[in-house]
């Protein structure tokens, strides 16, 4: 009687070429797959976070599109580590917790540059603004290196367009709050400095939206 497709010698010989042939593919398929995962996977666009570091804990800030002159001098500034020396050195409960440069009789000491002021009609002095301080300079000009967060819950609006608002905290509220209890001199500077670690991180849109914020 006959085998069909060959007899059983043939049909044993076709098997083993197929045999042969997927196991010579496999290193082929390794290096397409090797070579998929080393493609650049499509990213959105990112936004610049201030990230500051302190002995009690760390902070996040948004920092505002809007403000573009302020928010790009933080970057220069932590890309620099210039504040990584520094403190937060006035701290006052329910009003702000403040750091950056040495706060003085005299004004804002040693400061790189001055910044011409960016008020912005819908950025208001919200409890967990992050904005630049000054002295009492006619023209309002921001101290490059000065900043404040306001810890009052109700707001500081006394402040509004005096004052220019660069950034909002998205994360470490209760440590800018914990600041303020820190035992302190008749100035408001802690006892124990409050040192400062400062950087800028990347997040999506994704990311900031679970921290409340919208961007487009």
């Amino acid at each position: 009687m006959s085998e069909g497709s060959g007899g059983p010698k043939l049909r044993a010989a076709r098997t083993l070429t197929l045999s042969v042939m997927v196991d010579m593919s496999k290193p082929f398929l390794a290096l397409s797959a090797a070579l998929l995962l080393a493609l650049p996977v499509p990213q959105g666009p990112t936004y610049p976070v201030g990230r500051i570091k302190t002995p009690l804990g760390e902070i996040l800030v948004y920092l505002y599109p809007q403000t573009p002159h302020h928010r790009d001098s933080f970057i220069k500034l932590a890309q620099a580590h210039y504040w990584d020396s520094l403190t937060f050195n006035r701290v006052v409960k329910n009003f702000v917790a403040q750091g950056g440069c040495p706060d003085t009789p005299a004004g804002f000491k040693d400061s790189p540059y001055n910044l011409a002021p960016e008020f912005r009609p819908e950025l208001r002095h919200e409890y967990g603004v992050f904005a630049a301080g000054r002295d009492d300079n006619p023209q309002m000009l921001s101290a490059g290196c000065q900043f404040y967060i306001v810890i009052n819950k109700a707001g500081e609006h006394r402040l509004d367009d005096k004052y220019t608002i660069y950034g909002k905290v998205i994360k470490g509220m209760d440590v800018a709050e914990k600041m303020a209890l820190q035992p302190q001199d008749s100035t408001n500077k802690p006892n124990t400095p409050i040192t400062l670690r400062v950087d800028v991180i990347q997040m999506s849109g994704t990311d900031l939206k679970k921290y409340g914020i919208a961007v487009q």
